[in-house]
């Protein structure tokens, strides 16, 4: 094999694929990276048996061929070369990487080793990068962590014709974003969980391309797997990786909280309040919000050692008569998450009681109605009298 690529965009082909790769590979060729060369482009290759990434670029190609090399190595030494011609020349047994005056030479891996990657799916459709990279960042922090709970690590995606929907639950927070795309048939109607991880990853990489496709299978062959790709002027990127299997619970009743109490506030100063105050909350404490007349008191404590206190004015409805007063528990980390997702001016709370779940949308104005293509909903918290 032997072919010249311009330095940038060698690089950054090589970092995009090689961010796939399994840092402890459950065996060695799977830290590989598989450099495949052919008439006018090259396709670089990763795959660790649940998630591939494949990325082709224009190349001059001299000599088709195929190599399999260490690929976090040769992403570090793209990134390191001088702004020239990269020359790759390659054989079953190594790899050498010119530019310039630099020279590296790499041991290569038995590339008819590597495992066989999965075939990207036919096309289901089409969505914005922009709006998809917005909807999974929204969701995704809602999605769990915890790997022995795999159901909560995964979003769900579901399509119904034009309908686009995500929906991710660490079951103590709960979070629906809802938008439109353009399906390849109006007819279809399914749904699907992805790994949280590989969705916000594949949403941040392809932002640089107008719209990104989405591809399905239906698992009746075996494993379900789904697809991601973009094309742009870095080259056809191409994401897949296997679906969660299990039975992710139901939400979409959970996400409309009656407005027995309304509050209304600016969404920067509060979450500034709520940075401040929350500096002294004791880890797995809550942070109180005291929702009395026209302002919000936020308190968080240390025990003896240290409390903070602070006030932000706010906008209070009720449905009653009865005089305002209910003390919400929040986690405050989990406070601050939704109110950076949801990215408007103001927040609108609906509240039923102190320990039943909260739910925060968007407002474009103070007296306005609440964006309801995004809700999260929090679980609040008991609060120590």
């Amino acid at each position: 094999m032997k072919i010249q690529i311009d330095k940038d965009i060698l690089s950054e082909a090589v970092s995009w694929a090689a961010r796939s790769l399994p840092v402890r590979p459950s065996v060695p060729i799977l830290a590989g990276l598989l450099i495949k060369a052919e008439a006018g482009s090259v396709t670089l290759s990763s795959y660790d048996y649940e998630t591939s990434a494949q990325v082709s670029i224009k190349a001059e190609v001299e000599t088709p061929g195929v190599v399999l090399v260490s690929g976090r190595l040769l992403a570090d030494i793209t990134k390191s070369l001088p702004p020239n011609k990269v020359t790759l020349t390659g054989n079953e047994y190594e790899l050498d990487v010119e530019c310039g005056s630099a020279r590296f030479t790499l041991q290569t891996l038995p590339a008819t080793d590597y495992p066989e990657m999965p075939a990207m799916p036919e096309s289901s459709g089409w969505i914005s990068s922009e709006e998809f990279l917005k909807g999974v960042s929204q969701v995704a922090i809602a999605a769990g962590k915890d790997e022995l709970l795999p159901i909560f690590t995964g979003v769900k995606v579901e399509l119904d014709g034009e309908n686009f929907s995500l929906l991710g639950t660490d079951r103590y927070r709960m979070a629906l974003k809802e938008m439109t795309w353009n399906p390849a048939t109006t007819s279809l109607s399914t749904s699907v969980l992805v790994p949280s991880k590989v969705l916000v990853e594949t949403a941040k990489s392809m932002i640089t391309s107008p719209r990104i496709t989405l591809a399905l299978t239906d698992g009746s062959t075996g494993e379900g797997i789904v697809g991601f790709q973009a094309e742009g002027n870095e080259g056809v990127r191409q994401i897949t990786t296997q679906l969660l299997d299990g039975e992710f619970p139901q939400l979409r009743h959970l996400m409309s909280v009656a407005d027995d109490l309304i509050v209304r506030a600016d969404t920067t100063d509060l979450m500034a309040a709520v940075r401040r105050v929350a500096l002294v909350a004791e880890k797995n404490t809550s942070l109180r919000m005291r929702i009395d007349a026209d302002q919000l008191t936020l308190e968080a404590s240390q025990g003896d050692q240290a409390r903070a206190v602070e006030t932000v004015t706010a906008s209070i409805t009720s449905s009653t008569d009865e005089p305002v007063l209910i003390d919400a528990g929040f986690n405050p980390h989990y406070l601050l998450d939704a109110l950076q997702a949801l990215d408007t001016p103001y927040v609108h709370f609906s509240f039923t009681g102190s320990g039943k779940p909260c739910l925060l949308m968007g407002l474009s104005t103070m007296e306005g109605e609440p964006v309801q293509d995004y809700r999260h909903v929090i679980m609040l918290m008991r609060l120590n009298q």
